[in-house]
């Protein structure tokens, strides 16, 4: 399975990436297993991708953590949005 991953705001300045393309097992099958998957990258990623306020995206739509990803996804991380 491949998926795109993109990191913005924040969230790509913790983990000083921008954009991943990973190919796996179909082990990780939710957005949580994925993010699980990146936190073994280390502290940093462990830390910026646990926030409480964490916005995750599948295919440009806002999901919860079960969501399920699948080969061909694009997934990206964010902090939340202010603004006024």
């Amino acid at each position: 399975m491949a998926i795109r991953v993109k990191f913005f705001s924040l969230i790509r300045e913790a983990v000083e990436t921008e954009e991943l393309t990973l190919n796996f097992d179909a082990e990780i099958s939710t957005v949580a297993g994925l993010k699980s998957f990146l936190g073994e990258r280390g502290e940093a990623w462990v830390e910026a991708l646990s926030h409480p306020n964490l916005i995750q995206a599948v295919n440009q739509r806002v999901v919860f953590q079960e969501e399920a990803i699948n080969d061909g996804d694009d997934v990206a991380f964010f902090p939340p949005m202010t603004g006024g």
